[in-house]
């Protein structure tokens, strides 16, 4: 358990200061950038199986036609990720991207009672509800649908879930989704080449060395994350997920300068109240694992 908590830990560390990293690339493409994310990643996570010796265990991996089918369920849902929160740091959008994640640990709990049979505790209801609440105000404030950080944290939730669930440990079903990846995004990046677009070798060689680190920067909170989340609760795990967009949001306003305007400011105060509750009933709750939902039949 505390194993788990410090992977977990890490891996949203990690991932509050990836708008740093992301802002270097500005100069290129969201599209392209992801494309590099994943097949760096495929590079960095095959030479760590091969190392490990766990090359003929992954290959008798690929075997098994539902085990593939899941993971790229999984690959697909972190696709869509990735690419909304290049796209939407690199957009001056840090900010509402943080939203996601803010949002996310109230989907987390949602989650495992849906899919999972986790019972919630009264005042965790009263928590996921005020989110909704915050976000519909949002919604009505700025007379738009805060897209970004809907896209962002149920596509990320499901991604938590399914991993939660799959058979393969951290490394084989990280290596599972990035060879799912390969494919489309070096087809891409060699349709990109022909036609004279590519970055990679074209633009300076900070931006070539950045879209090569990708993979690495991309595969280590993701082991962090698969290991945690296989150890430890989903409540427990949304909770830890606070790190994350508190890092992004600081970044997004006092770094980046973006603006916050009222309205902006009592929907995050609504959610972060939410979330304040969920943090107190789940602290006070603490040692009391969620029991599962009682069925009929």
């Amino acid at each position: 358990m505390k194993r788990g908590i410090l992977y977990a830990a890490g891996a949203y560390a990690c991932w509050g200061f990836f708008p740093l990293y992301w802002k270097m690339l500005s100069s290129v493409p969201a599209l392209e950038i992801l494309a590099h994310r994943m097949a760096w990643s495929l590079v960095f996570v095959g030479f760590l199986v091969l190392v490990r010796g766990q090359l003929g265990q992954f290959l008798q991996v690929l075997r098994n036609r539902r085990t593939v089918l899941i993971y790229a369920t999984s690959a697909l849902l972190l696709g869509i990720n990735w690419y909304v929160y290049i796209w939407a740091v690199n957009a001056n959008h840090v900010v509402e991207s943080s939203l996601g994640y803010f949002i996310n640990p109230l989907v987390n709990v949602a989650l495992g009672m849906l899919f999972l049979g986790e019972r919630v505790r009264r005042w965790q209801g009263i928590a996921i509800g005020l989110a909704t609440i915050g976000v519909v105000y949002l919604s009505v404030a700025l007379g738009v649908l805060p897209w970004i950080a809907l896209a962002l944290a149920f596509s990320f939730g499901f991604y938590g879930l399914i991993r939660k669930t799959a058979a393969l440990d951290s490394l084989h079903g990280l290596a599972l989704e990035t060879v799912v990846f390969f494919g489309p995004a070096a087809g891409y990046l060699l349709w990109l080449e022909t036609q004279g677009k590519a970055a990679f070798g074209h633009q300076s060689w900070t931006v070539t060395l950045l879209l090569a680190g990708a993979g690495v920067v991309t595969a280590i909170p993701l082991l962090l994350f698969a290991s945690g989340a296989r150890q430890i609760p989903m409540t427990t795990l949304g909770l830890l997920q606070y790190i994350n967009p508190t890092m992004q949001f600081s970044l997004g306003v006092l770094l980046y300068h973006e603006p916050i305007s009222g309205a902006k400011l009592i929907g995050f105060a609504i959610i972060w109240i939410a979330l304040a509750l969920y943090s107190l009933e789940s602290y006070l709750h603490r040692g009391q694992p969620l029991k599962p939902a009682a069925t009929n039949g």
